[in-house]
Order: C-alpha cells, then structure tokens, then sequence
C-alpha cells in the first residue's frame, strides 16, 4: 500500500538486540562538515595479506550505509559487527559511513491529503544520503593512503540505506548534478541491497551507462519499502522486483532472492544472507561472470524478525 510503502524503517534495535560483539575500526576520518552535523567515516582492515588475490588485485571495499527510516540509526551498531567480521575474514576492507538523517524531526503525514508532501519530503532525504556517500567517496579518493581503489567499490545498504545505495548507483550511471563531485569515470564495482528500493519524481528509473552487478534481498510481503512498486503520476517507489524487470534491459549482471513470506526482516538478515554475497562478490565482481539469478526462496531456516510500523518510528 503507498502508506506503508513510502519509508525505510529502522534495522536494529527495533527487530532485535544487538549481538554481543566489539570491533574497533583501524581509521576514523571526518570526512565532511555540514550545517547540521560532521559527517565521519570508519574504516575495518582486513588482516594483511587477506584481501589479495591470487593474480595479485584486491578484493573490493565495501561501503556500507546504515538503515534506520532516514531519523536514526549509526555506521557503528554492534548489530551490524558480526557481518562486518564475516566480510573481513574473508579479506573484505569495509568503509561504514555517516550521512544526515533527512527525516530527523520532520512531521511526517500518511493520510492520502499529504502524501505528495511525504513523497518529496522522501525523496528529499534520499538526495542527501546520496550527496553524502559521494562525498565520502571524494574523500577516500583524495586519500590514498586508506588503500581504497576508485575502481573497486561495492556499495551496499540496508533499509533506508540500500535505498541510498541504489540511488547512488542510478546517480553515477546517469551523471546527474549529485554525481559531479566523485572522481573523473567513477562507477560503482557493485551493490549489494537488503530491503532497498528507488524512489524517485521523474518517472520509471533508467540508467545511461550499464550498471554494475546488483545483488538484492527482499521479502515479499515488505510493508515499509515496496517489494515491486508503487507509482503515483511520475512519483514512485520501485522495489527490487520492479528494478529486476529495468536491470534486465539494461545487460546488467543481477541476482534477486525474494524470501516469501518475509517483511522488512530481510532489511536486518545480511549475517544470515552472507553464502549469496559471497557468491555474489567472487563470481559476478571480482570475476565479472555475467550471471543471473532469480530466485523465490520459502525457506524455513531463514531467521524471521519482527517488524514495525510507520507508527513506531514516525
């Protein structure tokens, strides 16, 4: 429904507690001065040696934006710490980072009178994630000691952040104005999307390059962000399975695993999902295999969190 279908919702504290693990970050960076906040960045290495391939290149980085309905949320939640060090055992460095919560302190209004005003106001706080990752990433360009290659950046989200993550995937591919501050031809190496989506007020997304490889996660009865689509004249919410069907034209590499019977609990199952991602970052990234897959998983092993509602967070 377009209510519930208008807003990411937070990842962690809300489905469950925080696992009881610590990683302290190699390098924390101030990477951008707003009006409203500095925005820092935290850097995890893995352990030397770990991220070289056997032909001598690296493994990519992962940058990871955090979910939390555009009003909460941190790069640093233990929930996300026994993922992290599922990726950096297997020689992934990450790069966690903070955007401006676009929707902190803003009257949200879902009756059918204002949803064009939640619709702009969403969109609004999309762009400044967007705006922000950018600005992560020029300055992780303009520091090369981090040992982050340009070339080599997997984007990845969950919740409020995979929709910022595929945004900024849309972004560079068609060179818009929030793009023009990243380095001469960047473009993504890769996304990884739990519980994501694009929103967006020009219409159905399109893109003017090939995308990278998407991996995307989605449960099918998602009631925060729209698992197919949800379109009102040229606004829009275009969830995985409807960005599949745009991908496919496109000759992108995609893999979709939607989980029936799963809400926005898939928004909080990255350590769960970690097989797929591995799959994922070998064989469509690093080795560039031009695979697809499209699956629809019933699946009784998958853990199964409870949601929330607009209501618990707005």
């Amino acid at each position: 429904m377009i209510v519930s279908a208008l807003l990411a919702l937070p990842v962690s504290a809300q489905f469950i507690a925080s696992r009881e693990m610590l990683l302290e970050p190699t390098e924390t960076r101030l990477f951008a001065h707003r009006d409203t906040c500095d925005l820092y960045l935290d850097m995890y290495a893995p352990a030397p040696g770990m991220d070289i391939l056997p032909d001598g290149r690296h493994k990519p980085t992962v940058l990871y934006v955090f979910g939390g309905g555009f009003v909460t949320g941190r790069r640093n939640d233990p929930f996300c710490f026994p993922w992290f060090d599922q990726l950096l055992k297997d020689g992934y460095r990450i790069v966690s980072v903070d955007y401006r919560l676009g929707l902190k302190g803003v009257e949200m209004r879902f009756d059918l009178a204002h949803l064009i005003d939640a619709a702009k106001k969403t969109k609004r706080a999309v762009d400044m994630g967007v705006e922000d990752v950018f600005s992560a990433i020029t300055y992780l360009a303009a520091h090369p000691e981090l040992g982050v290659e340009m070339d080599n950046i997997v984007v990845s989200g969950s919740s409020a952040g995979a929709m910022i993550s595929l945004s900024a995937v849309c972004e560079s591919c068609n060179r818009r104005a929030l793009s023009k501050q990243l380095p001469e031809g960047f473009h993504f190496k890769g996304v990884m999307s739990f519980a994501g989506a694009i929103v967006t007020d020009t219409g159905k997304p399109s893109y003017e390059d090939v995308p990278c490889p998407h991996l995307l996660f989605h449960g099918t009865d998602d009631g925060a962000v729209e698992y197919d689509k949800t379109a009102f004249g040229k606004r829009g919410m275009y969830g995985s399975s409807s960005l599949v069907g745009i991908l496919a034209k496109t000759g992108c590499s995609y893999q979709i695993y939607r989980y029936l019977g799963h809400s926005h609990d898939m928004a909080a199952n990255m350590e769960e999902t970690w097989p797929e991602q591995k799959r994922f970052l070998e064989h469509s990234v690093i080795a560039g295999e031009p695979l697809i897959i499209d699956a629809t998983l019933d699946d009784p092993s998958m853990t199964v969190r409870q949601t929330i509602t607009l209501k618990d967070i707005y």
